[in-house]
């Protein structure tokens, strides 16, 4: 088995990807652990501890919730975008064109669109989940 690793890692190309998302998963590992200011972490462990649905939520996130970290949100605001531009290229015919028409260029734009509409996705939703942990506990 070790030397089929080796083999692996022989490869420049599959080197270069393994080592990329090994990179990744550290600094996801990071931010999960680097907490938000202005929230008392005691009762906030304490409010996810009382619920076993909440603990099983903060699991999943890797305990991005029970820390309250940069990690939180995820890719939730991300796909939150995407399917919110998708709906609108339904409506407006000029977006659907630009996605389907205009050929790579059309969806690189689109993406853009995408990545801009998130940033205020996620200050929409990050607000959202702090009045919830508020009036929760």
């Amino acid at each position: 088995m070790l030397g089929k690793l080796w083999q692996i890692f022989k490869v420049k190309d599959l080197r270069n990807k393994i080592l990329f998302v090994l990179a990744i998963l550290f600094v996801a590992r990071i931010f999960a652990n680097v907490p938000l200011g202005g929230v008392n972490l005691l009762k906030l462990k304490a409010f996810f501890a009382s619920s076993q649905t909440l603990g099983l939520m903060n699991m999943v996130t890797g305990g991005a919730m029970s820390n309250f970290s940069i990690a939180l949100l995820g890719l939730g605001p991300y796909i939150t975008a995407i399917i919110i531009l998708q709906l609108l290229a339904m409506i407006f015919p000029a977006l659907e064109r630009l996605y389907k028409e205009e050929g790579e260029a059309g969806q690189q734009k689109f993406n853009q669109y995408a990545r801009i509409l998130t940033v205020p996705l996620a200050i929409v939703q990050g607000i959202g989940m702090i009045a919830m942990l508020r009036h929760q506990g």
